[in-house]
């Protein structure tokens, strides 16, 4: 499987020359950022304490979800390089005309972005900005941007969402709202799943002695050992914060064998952890214990349910809480980007509900509105939830103005204060 680098150039006059590599195997998911000075290898470095001014991000999307990610992050301002086609018209000595087509690499200032889903092509407009023995300098191209084909985006600022986004599309347990366990007896492998990869956290392989006549102590000790190993690896590897669902899948009993025995583990030692989310398990039969048979365990109808359930259950669930707020208590749920804004103000907002679509704006000013915003109430210890507008609570949160707060306690409603102001 190709390998994939999203590679994150940080230049400032304050800093010395960083470069943050995100070593991915697919879809543009990291499992670990390495940053390094020019003198020596550092330890991992958090995205956040980057001084990110002058910064170009080098991308390949080789997923449709990557594409979405990249939609998001160019913006008009921003300067886009990539390989493309160009139409280039030749004359001869004799005065006759020709063309023909020819491949170079353009830099564009973005002035226009559009977004073929059906074709997941990032469509990128804008004036050539770098000497170019084909393209004149401030001549109009069109980028398309397409999967498997690198590109280097620059912005002058590099704000909070920004990055985010950056670190949402390169951290896979961001993604991996599904865990699996494929197991048989001696062999176990740990996955975590999300909608374009699936990616083995551990390998369990241990010799069971076999059953024999008068002589089961061995293998119930072999089966002891090899089930606790499978515990500690789920404990490891899972984060049961993100993960909504957990398969334990295998042929025969095996699974029930296993799950009974976890569970009595837990209420023995008293593991909260895993009897407060025993109720994510689900028990799938597989043909064997290894990786491959996924693929059959991701095809069960009731598994295809849940995982389209996973994908963006939290959302879902904070705009039902929305709703149910505004009905039994609308001082406390407020929409709308100025009576957001008032709440916040007050340091009353508890959960922000925020659409994608509004940090698209192609005016400066409004996103930075907006980034202020999420910015504003992550400092004040509030939780931010940002929505897809392709999914469909999204796109009910765009009918709400796309912004949106459930508030920590009620304040009164900005427009009672102007009505009052105007009696007065």
């Amino acid at each position: 499987m190709p390998k994939t680098n999203f590679c994150v150039l940080f230049n400032s006059a304050s800093t010395p020359k960083k470069q943050a590599c995100f070593d991915t195997k697919k879809a543009g998911t990291v499992e670990k950022l390495y940053s390094k000075t020019e003198n020596h290898a550092a330890p991992t470095y958090d995205l956040n304490n980057f001084n990110a001014d002058a910064a170009t991000v080098t991308l390949i999307p080789e997923e449709a979800e990557d594409m979405w990610h990249a939609y998001n992050l160019v913006a008009v301002g921003d300067s886009l390089r990539s390989t493309t086609i160009r139409k280039v018209q030749t004359e001869s000595s004799t005065g006759s005309t020709s063309s023909n087509k020819v491949r170079t690499v353009l830099t564009v200032t973005v002035e226009a972005i559009d977004f073929d889903t059906q074709a997941c092509v990032l469509r990128v407009k804008g004036r050539n900005i770098q000497e170019n023995q084909y393209v004149k300098m401030g001549a109009y191209h069109t980028l398309d941007l397409e999967l498997n084909r690198k590109f280097t985006l620059a912005k002058k600022e590099w704000d909070s969402v920004a990055l985010e986004r950056i670190e949402q599309a390169c951290d896979v347990t961001q993604h991996a709202d599904l865990a699996a366990i494929v197991m048989q007896e001696g062999l176990a492998h740990i996955c975590l799943i999300t909608s374009s990869m699936t990616l083995v956290r551990a390998k369990i392989e241990t010799n069971i002695p076999r059953k024999r006549k008068g002589m089961c102590a061995q293998h119930d000790k072999g089966l002891t050992k090899f089930y606790d190993q499978i515990i500690q690896a789920i404990m490891r590897h899972v984060n049961f914060d993100i993960v909504k669902c957990i398969i334990v899948a295998s042929p025969g009993f095996v699974k029930d064998q296993f799950a009974e025995y976890m569970f009595q583990q837990a209420q023995k030692l008293d593991n909260k952890l895993l009897l407060e989310n025993k109720s994510k398990f689900i028990l799938i039969h597989s043909s064997s214990g290894f990786k491959h048979s996924l693929k059959e365990v991701l095809q069960d109808p009731s598994v295809m349910v849940k995982l389209a359930d996973t994908k963006a259950q939290s959302e879902v669930k904070t705009l039902e809480d929305f709703y149910q707020m505004l009905q039994t208590d609308p001082n406390r749920a407020f929409y709308g980007v100025k009576h957001v804004e008032r709440a916040n103000e007050e340091q009353a907002i508890e959960t922000l509900l925020i659409s994608d679509e509004l940090f698209r704006a192609q005016d400066i000013a409004i996103r930075k509105r907006y980034v202020n915003l999420v910015d504003s109430v992550r400092e004040n210890g509030g939780e931010v939830k940002i929505f897809s507008s392709l999914h469909v609570s999204g796109e009910q949160l765009g009918k709400l103005s796309g912004v949106a707060a459930i508030l920590r306690y009620p304040v009164p409603d900005p427009d009672d204060d102007y009505d009052t102001s105007d009696e007065d």
